[in-house]
């Protein structure tokens, strides 16, 4: 009796193996058929939906079914294992889950001061990976520089937290035009961004003015330092600037420009880590840069920012 029923256990079982090894290789298949359709910033705890057979079940091959309207894939940085997920099966809203990191991964601390977006108010957008905090003590910081902040929203972009600040001045009620101003702005929330996240001291060019930690690697000024003017209408033309960031850097591009007797309608400051990409808003006698003056420009700023201990008037 025994002896004719153990082969039959056997089959079954091999069968079983047999079948789910197949339907993990379709569905394996089908993920990465998918992922040529798009890809999503999504997490999933696994796939899920793998049939089970009883040891003496019947087989019964069905086609899986599900839909595929949003394909999804997402990776594990610390394991090779692919996770897939479509509507209705396991899947997790992107918001609520984050990708696995490993523990010394630092965000890229941003800090971008707009002064087009708004005709009443500077806006400053502040990021640093979904670390920042109420930024209590950082707008105490502005208030005592004579600034008032109206309003400020706070936004999420994946795992990035943006936080806006619109900012004008107390005495006033205007948005700030001082260059010196914007620099101070710009250097008094990075250095509270510093107080309170000193990780970001490694990717940020203040880190060592501030005497926080300098960055372990540091940008070569003549390969870093890009210098553009584009036409912007019949009044204005587009000066793009990004180079090593330092301290001052902002009040020192200013006045090379102000040297030329250019002027300055509008900027946008972006500090991206190391670098510095700005963009300027200028005019000449209340008409756009000819070409000869745009090529002044540019000379005059590629040898300044090249070379930062050069004294301003040399050239």
């Amino acid at each position: 009796m025994y002896a004719h029923t153990l082969p039959k256990v056997k089959i079954c079982l091999a069968i079983q193996l047999y079948c789910q090894s197949s339907t993990s290789m379709a569905l394996a298949n089908t993920a990465f058929f998918s992922s040529s359709f798009a890809l999503r910033r999504s997490r999933v705890s696994g796939l899920g939906f793998v049939p089970q057979l009883s040891p003496c079940e019947p087989l019964t091959v069905l086609p899986v079914r599900y839909k595929c309207s949003e394909p999804a894939l997402a990776f594990s940085s610390k394991k090779n294992i692919l996770h897939a997920s479509t509507d209705g099966l396991n899947a997790v809203d992107s918001t609520s889950l984050k990708f696995d990191r490993d523990a010394d991964y630092v965000p890229m601390p941003i800090v971008l001061i707009d002064q087009d977006s708004d005709s009443d108010a500077t806006i400053v957008q502040l990021s640093f990976g979904d670390r920042l905090g109420a930024l209590i003590d950082t707008m105490k910081a502005l208030k005592d520089l004579g600034l008032d902040v109206s309003k400020g929203t706070v936004a999420t972009e994946g795992s990035v937290k943006q936080t806006k600040l619109f900012i004008t001045r107390l005495d006033t009620g205007r948005k700030v035009e001082d260059p010196d101003m914007l620099e101070r702005i710009r250097l008094t929330i990075i250095n509270n961004l510093l107080k309170y996240h000193p990780e970001s001291s490694a990717q940020l060019a203040m880190g060592e003015a501030f005497g926080i930690k300098a960055p372990e690697k540091k940008l070569d000024v003549d390969i870093a330092t890009h210098v553009q003017v584009k036409e912007d209408g019949p009044k204005r033309s587009l000066l793009y600037i990004e180079t090593a960031d330092r301290p001052g850097l902002l009040v020192e591009i200013i006045k090379v420009i102000a040297d030329i007797n250019i002027d300055v309608e509008s900027a946008e400051i972006d500090t991206e880590g190391l670098v510095a990409k700005d963009k300027f808003h200028v005019s000449y006698r209340g008409a756009a840069l000819n070409t000869s003056l745009s090529q002044v420009l540019v000379n005059c700023l590629r040898y300044y920012l090249r070379r930062p201990e050069t004294d301003i008037d040399s050239y």
